[in-house]
C-alpha cells in the first residue's frame, strides 16, 4: 500500500527556494538544539543534518553532512553518531519512515534530535480561515498543513525504534499589525501552502477580508495587533545499545520512596466511600 501524498514536493521546493530573511523561528530552533547538544557530554565525530534549509543549518555542528529531507534520505546505515532532522519533518508524507531511516543511519548509542512545527502552530489562523470559508463557500479547503501533536510524536519515536524517547515543545507568540504581514513571513520562511490537495484556483479576496475581521474579533490584542502562535516540538532518542540504561520492571524496586524522602508513609484504604450528592 502506498503512503497517501500529503505534500506537493515540487511546490515545497519552490517555496523554499523563494524563502527570504524572516527565519526567526529557525533561529529559535537552532538555539534550542544548540542548548540540547551542550547538555550531552559527548563529542560527535560523524554528524548529519537533514533539512530543507542547508544555509540556515550547516553551522549547527562542525563538519556535519547536510542531507535533503527527500522521502528516501541519503544516509548510509550505521554511518553517524548524531542525526539531526531540522525543521522539515512536518512536511513529510511518511514521518515514521523518516525517523526509521534516521535511526538506521545511527551507530549504536547514537543520538537523534529533531525540530519541527507542532499541531498548535497557527491555531488562530486555522480557526478564522475555516470559519470564513464555511460562511462564504459552505465548505473547507486544504489551506494550512495539518501538524502532529506532541503526544503522537513521542509515540512515533517509539515506533521508529528509538530508546529513551523524549518530546517537548516551545511556544512562540508573534504579534502582527495585519494578516498580510503574517502571510509575508510564512512566504519568507518557505512555509507557504504546499499541500497536494490545496486549492489551485484564485481565492476570492472577500474570504481573506472576512478572515481578517474574524481575527480582529477573536484574537486581537488591546492595541489592535493580531497574535499568531507557533509551536515548535523537539524530539530526542538514542539508537539502542547493550550498555544503555534501561527502565526497571514494575514492582522490582528494592527501596521505598518514603525512606528516600525521609517522609512518613500513610497507607490508603482499599476502598473509599463517596458520599451521595444532595
Amino acid at each position: 500500500m502506498t503512503t497517501p501524498r500529503l505534500t506537493d514536493r515540487a511546490a515545497l521546493l519552490r517555496n523554499r527556494a523563494r524563502a527570504g530573511a524572516a527565519m526567526f523561528l529557525h533561529d529559535l530552533a537552532f538555539d534550542e538544539l544548540q542548548d540540547r547538544l551542550a547538555m550531552v557530554n559527548r563529542t560527535f565525530t560523524s554528524p548529519a543534518i537533514v533539512t530543507g534549509f542547508p544555509a540556515q543549518w550547516d553551522k549547527l555542528v562542525p563538519n556535519a553532512r547536510i542531507v535533503a529531507d527527500d522521502p528516501v534520505l541519503d544516509l548510509t546505515e550505521g554511518a553517524h553518531d548524531l542525526v539531526i532532522h531540522a525543521m522539515a519533518l512536518h512536511w513529510a508524507d511518511d514521518p515514521v519512515g523518516q525517523l526509521v531511516q534516521a535511526r538506521r543511519a545511527l551507530q549504536p548509542d547514537g543520538l537523534f534530535l529533531g525540530a519541527l512545527f507542532g499541531g498548535q502552530t497557527l491555531a488562530e489562523l486555522r480557526a478564522v480561515l475555516a470559519q470564513a470559508e464555511s460562511e462564504l463557500r459552505g465548505g473547507l479547503s486544504a489551506r494550512i498543513l495539518p501538524m502532529a501533536e506532541i503526544r503522537d510524536l513521542g509515540a512515533l519515536l517509539q515506533r521508529a525504534g528509538f530508546a529513551l524517547p523524549v518530546a517537548d515543545s516551545v511556544r512562540q507568540t508573534v504579534a502582527y499589525r495585519q494578516i498580510k504581514t503574517l502571510f509575508d513571513d510564512l512566504r519568507s520562511m518557505g512555509e507557504r501552502n504546499a499541500l497536494a490537495a490545496r486549492p489551485r484556483n484564485v481565492t476570492p479576496r472577500r474570504l481573506f477580508s472576512r478572515a481578517q475581521a474574524l481575527y480582529s474579533d477573536s484574537f486581537a490584542t488591546p492595541d489592535g495587533a493580531y497574535t499568531a502562535s507557533f509551536e515548535m516540538i523537539f524530539l530526542s532518542g538514542w539508537a539502542p545499545a547493550a550498555d544503555q540504561p534501561k527502565p526497571l520492571r514494575p514492582g522490582s524496586a528494592t527501596a521505598r520512596l518514603a525512606d528516600a524522602l525521609g517522609a512518613h508513609e500513610v497507607p490508603l484504604p482499599d476502598r473509599v466511600k463517596i458520599p451521595p450528592k444532595d
